[in-house]
């Protein structure tokens, strides 16, 4: 009933920016439905993690230490398009970047019932 479609990842140089948008459509996805959106990240040989999410209005975000000053995330309900900008980029930042929905603000990715297949981010120096 919801799909979620990542774009925007590539390849950058370190200290560089790159900004991640990610698209969702279905039946329950629109200005009626306060669905909260985070991305998460997966590095190989890594478990996946949450870098920031975002609640419905905007007004409530959640950064992990590790990208807090650096990334913002964003949404644009009437697009129904979350977005990350990444700046200030660093060669552990490289990882698959998944955006999800869910229906509260959490870290855990249990609680997102619907992701997206992923935008690869590769940072070189």
């Amino acid at each position: 009933q919801v799909q979620l479609v990542e774009s925007g990842g590539g390849l950058v140089q370190a200290g560089e920016s790159l900004r991640l948008s990610c698209a969702a459509s279905g039946r329950t996805v629109g200005s009626a439905v306060p669905y909260v959106m985070g991305w998460f990240r997966q590095a190989p040989g890594k478990e996946r993690d949450i870098v920031a999410a975002i609640n419905w209005r905007g007004g409530n975000t959640y950064y992990a230490d590790s990208v807090k000053g650096r990334f913002t995330i964003s949404r644009d309900n009437a697009k129904n398009t979350m977005y990350l900008e990444m700046n200030s980029l660093k060669l552990e930042d490289t990882a698959v970047y998944y955006c999800a929905a869910g229906p509260r603000l959490t870290y855990r990715l249990n609680e997102y019932p619907y992701w997206g297949q992923g935008t690869q981010v590769t940072v070189s120096s």
